[in-house]
């Protein structure tokens, strides 16, 4: 499940440790032309593009691939160096396994481990011997970069059978589930990790040295918003709604198009963690961000194309999506 945007939550977890490091958080988030005042609503979201600048933005300026959460600095550069570590493997299990042995060289705070078995591939967050209890954002951060990774590496949305985050949420649970595509996540769990069935590791890596040139412009963005072909109910679902939000199909036209019951569509979605209202209102919500960002469309053309017959309608709308109207999300911009 594709999201294209994201809680502000993860936006507050980017700039934690700005202020620390010298860096004035409120102009990088101005930098990345995102309104200062978005931090203040608990419910406000950030579209795809402006945190994935944002995120590698604030890297840069902390010269820091960690953002100052780890026990030491990550110097730019590793990431890249992973990357090109991990290429040259023919299988997923192989780049996995490569990708911890990568990580395993650094001493940060965590470490990830492939743990392999008949019932699950795991990769296992382990602390540091003698260091203190990590930042859950940097477990959050490496787990989200390995399912990711790894989904781009053999171009398919890996399912996972779960992540387990050894606190609690911070943000909505549902929040977490988005970053992880829809996967079940649980907290307050014995470990932190991320469980996976065992067949997957026999996938070909489906990316060359010449994929990997472009990927590396700018990873952070492609792992965000890389869509792969899926045969997922949610996909389908949002397929259909996705070419029509001007005229919004209900869900017995919906199901009458993917030839189901109602009901039958209603439960698909629920096992994948969605429903057709929550499509609904995603795709809404992310066609107005999208909208907003660029110049020269009113507040009435966005409504239209996010598919309000009226801007009143739409702004009431949008304030209960992001805590803010419109017109103040544009001009923070």
């Amino acid at each position: 499940m594709r999201d294209l945007s994201i809680s502000v939550h993860f936006v507050r977890s980017v700039l934690k440790n700005a202020v620390a490091q010298g860096l004035d958080p409120v102009g990088l988030l101005r930098k990345n032309r995102i309104s200062p005042r978005l931090l203040l609503e608990d419910n406000a979201r950030v579209s795809i593009e402006r945190f994935a600048d944002l995120q590698v933005n604030t890297m840069l300026a902390m010269q820091d691939e960690a953002l100052g959460y780890a026990t030491r600095r990550m110097p730019l550069g590793c990431w890249s160096m992973m990357c090109h570590a991990v290429i040259g493997c023919e299988t997923l299990g192989q780049a996995l396994s490569r990708f911890c042995r990568f990580y395993q060289l650094f001493e940060f705070g965590i470490q990830p481990h492939l743990e392999e078995s008949p019932e699950a591939a795991i990769i296992r967050l382990q602390q540091v011997e003698d260091d203190s209890e990590p930042d859950p954002y940097l477990s959050e951060l490496v787990l989200f970069n390995v399912h990711r990774f790894a989904s781009w590496l053999v171009k398919e949305h890996l399912p996972l059978q779960v992540v387990e985050l050894g606190y609690p949420p911070a943000a909505q649970p549902t929040d977490y589930r988005h970053m992880f595509l829809g996967n079940p996540v649980e907290f307050d769990q014995e470990h932190t990790r991320m469980q996976l069935a065992p067949s997957l590791l026999d996938k070909r890596v489906n990316q060359s040295e010449a994929s990997l040139r472009h990927f590396l412009r700018h990873p952070v963005l492609i792992m965000l918003t890389g869509s792969y072909a899926s045969d997922s109910w949610t996909a389908r679902v949002r397929d259909i709604v996705s070419g029509n939000l001007a005229d919004m199909p209900e869900l017995g036209e919906v199901a009458q198009r993917l030839e189901l019951h109602p009901q039958t569509l209603r439960r698909r979605l629920s096992g994948e963690g969605t429903s057709f209202k929550e499509i609904k209102n995603q795709l809404r919500r992310d066609t107005a961000l999208h909208f907003l960002g660029k110049q020269g469309l009113s507040i009435e053309e966005i409504a239209y194309r996010a598919g309000f017959s009226e801007s009143s309608a739409f702004i009431r709308a949008f304030k209960g999506w992001t805590g803010v109207t419109p017109y103040t999300y544009r001009k923070g911009l």
